[in-house]
């Protein structure tokens, strides 16, 4: 794509520049507006500094990809409430030697998961969980959403379903799910290894636990930049149906049994529960084999969504008001964003320069490729890279073999992918990660760009390198 106009260039760049700065620093003295404002700052900055057009700026929002976090926020609560993750919690705690082994268990685990659930999808529905599993030990929280938000983009690399870049390259090389997951898993597996280690090397003493308080009191483990609910936040009641937050993971189950059906009113409150239960655990499974089937991951989600909610025969509000909105809000602003600073024709003037550079016949081109996608899937997000170089690295490759484009598409499914570990911005895991911990109703923690950072550059450096040689040899 050429340059546009030297004004259009300017704008766009300083509209993308505001929208990095609010999501570092979302409150910043002179604009204390926060990071979900100040993506819609940007987004409408774009459009009035006529970057992009209004048009053009609707038909940029992801739909597939806001409905498929949407719809994994409600599937997530109902898994919530039938138990899922306190069996989850007890298959990490299951004679666990500490603080350490439950990193390496969270690390597996949550890459594992991803694999199959997605990386948004994983952190959704973990974050919550994996603050409290640390504040029940004394444990620190950010080695563990730290270790949650890597593994989940680490362990999402290894399928097409595994996250939405990964579902675009699948979809123009039309590399098969076999094919595609022999090709990344062992770089995926070796990946996750060193990410494990140099987790637990760089906050080895932190994970020893911190001792409970003289008072005996549950404690909120909070660090620098880290932050712990009020007693009013965690006992206020909840607006539709009158329990405290203590009673969260109740409260879909613990209604008044006269507001619901008939039906239910003829049977036993434990029959009525283990019905529930075992439904939400059957139609997430389909959705799983749904996603490996081929079908589209956004609307099987939603449908998972949607039956949840019929068959629980109740007012849904109580679990649609625990979605994330503000997330979802931030999402839109960042895809209108990102689409006009594309068209500024930076990024893609960026891989003009350097694509003579990056063949995929040499060890010199593929790490100058691999640098080009690192740096692009953090400044334009990794899907628009994808979109952008995806047909251009392919075409290249093709000059040289057959073997080698489908090499290079699954080099630009692995490094776009770990990408995300660089910065708290790289992938939206990270982002969900971080205002999922932000907003929790319990042991909640500000996962600050800087925390991240120190850890996300070194490992995000490592791991790719150690991956790239893996890659396509099975």
């Amino acid at each position: 794509m050429a340059l546009a106009s030297l004004p259009k260039v300017v704008l766009g760049s300083v509209a993308f520049a505001i929208f990095w700065m609010m999501a570092v620093f979302p409150s910043v003295p002179f604009l204390p507006i926060g990071r979900t404002a100040g993506s819609l700052l940007s987004a409408v900055l774009m459009i009035v500094f006529h970057v992009i057009s209004p048009d053009d700026a609707y038909a940029s929002i992801d739909l597939p990809i806001l409905g498929l976090l949407f719809s994994t926020m409600v599937v997530g609560g109902y898994l919530k409430n039938a138990g899922m993750f306190k069996h989850l919690g007890t298959l990490l705690a299951w004679k666990s030697q500490g603080g350490r082994d439950l990193l390496c268990r969270v690390c597996v685990v949550t890459a594992l998961a991803s694999a199959l659930f997605t990386n948004d999808t994983c952190c959704v529905v973990l974050t919550e969980f994996v603050l409290e599993l640390a504040a029940e030990r004394n444990l620190p929280a950010k080695p563990f959403l730290l270790a949650l938000a890597s593994s989940a983009n680490i362990g999402s690399s290894a399928t097409p379903i595994g996250n939405p870049q990964n579902l675009v390259i699948a979809f123009n090389s039309k590399i098969s799910f076999p094919k595609f997951l022999i090709g990344i898993l062992p770089a995926m597996l070796a990946g996750m290894a060193v990410n494990m280690v140099m987790l637990l090397c760089m906050y080895w003493k932190d994970l020893e636990g911190v001792a409970p308080d003289a008072a005996g009191k549950q404690m909120s483990v909070v660090e620098e930049g880290g932050r712990s609910p009020s007693v009013a936040s965690l006992k206020s009641p909840h607006p539709f149906n009158g329990t405290t937050a203590d009673d969260g993971n109740e409260s879909m189950m613990e209604e008044n049994i006269s507001t619901k059906h008939p039906w239910f009113m003829q049977c036993t409150e434990h029959r009525r529960k283990l019905f529930l239960k075992s439904f939400a655990y059957i139609v997430t499974l389909g959705m799983v084999v749904a996603y490996m089937a081929g079908l589209n991951m956004s609307w099987t989600a939603i449908t998972t969504a949607i039956a949840l909610v019929v068959v629980d025969f109740r007012d849904a509000e109580p679990c649609l008001v625990k979605v994330s909105y503000s997330l979802l809000v931030f999402f839109s602003g960042m895809f209108i964003t990102v689409s006009g600073f594309n068209k500024t024709g930076l990024p893609g003037a960026i891989w003009n320069f350097m694509a003579p550079y990056s063949k995929v016949d040499s060890a010199g081109g593929i790490s100058v490729l691999s640098v080009i996608i690192l740096l692009l899937s953090n400044l334009a997000s990794n899907v628009p890279t994808v979109l952008l170089m995806g047909n251009e690295v392919a075409t290249a490759a093709a000059l040289i073999s057959p073997a080698a484009v489908t090499r290079s598409w699954l080099l630009l499914a692995w490094v776009s992918t770990v990408a995300g570990n660089l910065s708290l911005l790289g992938s939206a895991a990270n982002l969900i990660v971080c205002e999922q911990a932000r907003r929790a109703p319990r042991n909640a923690y500000e996962l600050t760009f800087w925390n991240h950072l120190i850890f996300g550059v070194p490992s995000t450096l490592i791991v790719t390198a150690v991956g790239i040689p893996l890659i396509g040899k099975m």
